[in-house]
């Protein structure tokens, strides 16, 4: 799997692109962890940007 582009979230981007993570889900279960994201936030999980060089 791709390492997280900047700006974006690991989790989110971990849970969007490797179909391993939430294969042991059922039906129309949701993921514990991201429902805590959810209502929790990015946090500090947010991959930092590169300076832009733009005024």
């Amino acid at each position: 799997m791709k390492d997280t582009p900047p700006g974006q979230c690991r989790q989110c981007w971990q849970h969007a692109h490797d179909s391993s993570i939430h294969r042991k889900l059922g039906p129309r279960e949701d993921c514990p962890q991201c429902v805590d994201h959810m209502i929790n936030g990015h946090g500090s999980m947010i991959v930092p940007k590169k300076e832009s060089m733009w005024w």
